[in-house]
């Protein structure tokens, strides 16, 4: 489990459990009751977070054991069990709410993504997430988008160059971008690097500049999308973003984009409902 993640769940615990523990757990539940509890699924969705949740089951109490039924990635339906879980009660009920909140969220993730990508059809257009996670959830949420059939863009601002807007307002001129590619080239021979266009003129100067790996084309309509793809002749890499739906994913794809970013996918992806059911063993 990644550190940043350990950390995660180590401070969602804490919110939850403050400097007294599950207080009505302790009063009300005998210390030696056992319990088996079930992960329901009260809708259909695709799943992701059962790792995480594992972890959560792992700080709270080592002896409470989880039994995967449904995947990563995999579809369930309303009224299945996607995991069984088994240990002390009081461990279990400490660790519920904490667990169902990374499943549910996690899973809302997938199944935003799986809608999306179904929407794609036949098109081979490739479907991209963005920055626009959560904090701290990065890593979680972009594991997720994968669980339900996309792919990720950069992880973060580190790991490839993307040239927006308030970049090129910035360093001015084609001539300073140029130079802005050939140094970061220089340093680091194997980071890819995009360059945002919100117009087709934009995009036309890009075609000037070397170095250059692909290229976002924002909020364009589909006619200069196309637009753009006939200009390209298959030089860049060209990524369609901006307002892109359900209705609309599959119409920017016959374009002949490459990929197709939606930061709805994480931004406005809501949570499966689930819930924990118990069965006390005396």
């Amino acid at each position: 489990m990644h550190p940043v993640i350990q950390s995660l769940v180590q401070a969602a615990l804490a919110e939850d459990l403050g400097d007294r523990g599950d207080v009505t757990s302790t009063f009300f539940v005998p210390e030696t009751a056992v319990s088996r509890a079930t992960i329901l699924a009260k809708a259909d969705g695709v799943l992701s977070g059962m790792d995480v949740a594992a972890e959560v089951l792992k700080q709270v109490d080592p002896r409470l054991k989880l039994k995967r039924l449904v995947k990563d990635g995999s579809s369930f339906a309303k009224g299945d069990v996607v995991g069984v879980i088994t240990g002390p009660s009081r461990s279990l009920l400490a660790a519920e709410r904490t667990l169902l909140n990374f499943i549910q969220r996690l899973s809302g993730v997938a199944t935003a993504s799986r809608r999306y990508r179904d929407a794609l059809g036949d098109h081979k257009t490739v479907l991209l997430d963005t920055r626009k996670t959560t904090p701290g959830w990065r890593l979680l949420e972009k594991a997720a988008v994968r669980h339900g059939g996309g792919s990720n863009h950069r992880m973060g601002l580190y790991d490839a160059v993307m040239v927006k807007d308030n970049h090129i307002a910035a360093c001015g001129s084609l001539q300073s971008l140029q130079h802005g590619i050939d140094a970061v080239k220089k340093r680091w021979k194997k980071i890819k690097v995009q360059l945002e266009a919100a117009t087709l003129d934009q995009f036309e100067a890009y075609l000037t500049l070397r170095g250059v790996d692909s290229v976002l084309l924002d909020n364009m309509s589909l006619a200069q999308l196309k637009k753009a793809v006939h200009m390209n002749a298959g030089r860049f890499y060209l990524e369609a973003s901006g307002g892109i739906t359900l209705k609309t994913i599959a119409k920017v794809a016959s374009t002949g984009v490459d990929a197709i970013s939606v930061g709805a996918l994480t931004h406005s992806a809501g949570s499966i409902d689930l819930s924990l059911e118990f069965d006390v063993d005396s």
